[in-house]
C-alpha cells in the first residue's frame, strides 16, 4: 500500500494554508496526498468544482505528486479521522468554515489533533517560513515518537532543531503533611540539564546532521512553547492526556499551543 498524507479541504482561505503546507510535506515525505472535503448534510455541484478545482491547483504546484481528492457526506470531524486510518499524517487548517472567526482554532481541528490515529499537523494562517523545528520534551521514556517526529521533520528539511524543556517546583504538601526540603533553583535546574542531555544523547547521535540545540527554563511548558513558535516553522508536542478528557488524550499543553502558536503544530500520539 502506498504511503499517504491526508487533509481536510472546506472553503475557507485557511484550509488553502493548510493544503499547501501538506502538499509540499507530502512531496518531502515522497508520499501520496489525499484531499478530502467533507460536508455535513450533503454536497452539491459547488463542493464537487471547488475540489476539483483544488485538485488542479495542488496537481501543478508538484507535477511529480500523485494526488487523489475525495468529496464525502459525512461529520468534517468522524471523516477526517476516519480517512487518517493508515495514513502518514493528517494535516488540518486551524479554523474550518462552521462561521465562528472568534474562536482561535475550530472544533475540527481540535477534535482531529485529539482522536486521528496518525500525527496530526495543525495549520496557522500564512505559516512561518522563516526558523527551525521546536519540540517541547518532558524527560518521559514514553516520548520517543515525539522526537522521532522532531528530529525527522528538522533533517527532512535541513533545519535546526531547538529542544524544550520546561520544569517547575514540586506542588507544597498541605496541613498534616511533611513539610518538604528547602528547593534549591540551581540544583534542580542543573537536575533538569542532566536529564534532558540524557533523553538527547542516543538521538544525537542517530541524526548526527540535524543541529540541536537546548532550553532547560523553569516555567510552563505551554508558555515557551507558544513564544517560541514565533520564529519556529514548526511546533512539535505529544499526546498523552486522559482518554476519558474532555478532547480525548489532547492534554492542557498540547492544547494550549494548538490554540496560541503562531506556526503549524504537529501533535503526536505516544
Amino acid at each position: 500500500m502506498n504511503r499517504f498524507v491526508v487533509v481536510g479541504v472546506d472553503p475557507s482561505t485557511r484550509s488553502r494554508a493548510a493544503v499547501d503546507w501538506a502538499v509540499d510535506e507530502a512531496f518531502r515525505r515522497r508520499a501520496d496526498l489525499r484531499l478530502v472535503h467533507a460536508r455535513y448534510g450533503g454536497t452539491g455541484p459547488a463542493e464537487a468544482q471547488r475540489l476539483d478545482a483544488e485538485w488542479a491547483r495542488v496537481a501543478a504546484r508538484h507535477p511529480g505528486l500523485t494526488v487523489a481528492a475525495e468529496l464525502v457526506d459525512g461529520p468534517p470531524r468522524e471523516t477526517l479521522v476516519g480517512a487518517a486510518a493508515g495514513a502518514e499524517l493528517l494535516v488540518v487548517g486551524d479554523r474550518g468554515s462552521g462561521g465562528f472567526p472568534e474562536l482561535l482554532v475550530g472544533s475540527t481541528s481540535l477534535y482531529a489533533a485529539a482522536h486521528a490515529p496518525c500525527p496530526v499537523v495543525v495549520v496557522h494562517h500564512e505559516p512561518v517560513t522563516e526558523g527551525g523545528v521546536a519540540v517541547g520534551v518532558e524527560g518521559r521514556e514514553a516520548e520517543g515518537p515525539v522526537l522521532a517526529y522532531a528530529f525527522e521533520a528538522a533533517l527532512r528539511q535541513s533545519l535546526p532543531l531547538a529542544v524544550l524543556h520546561a520544569w517547575s517546583y514540586p506542588p507544597l504538601l498541605g496541613p498534616g503533611h511533611e513539610v518538604p526540603p528547602v528547593y534549591e533553583e540551581g540544583h534542580i535546574a542543573a537536575e533538569h540539564e542532566r536529564l534532558l542531555a540524557e533523553v538527547l544523547a542516543g538521538w544525537r547521535e542517530r541524526f548526527p546532521d540535524v543541529a540541536v540545540t537546548t532550553s532547560v527554563v523553569r516555567s510552563g511548558a505551554a508558555k515557551e512553547l507558544v513564544a517560541a513558535s514565533a520564529d519556529q516553522r514548526l511546533v512539535v508536542v505529544g499526546r498523552h492526556g486522559r482518554p476519558n478528557g474532555p478532547l480525548g488524550r489532547l492534554g492542557s499543553t498540547s492544547q494550549a499551543v494548538i490554540q496560541h502558536a503562531q506556526c503549524p503544530v504537529a501533535v503526536v500520539p505516544l
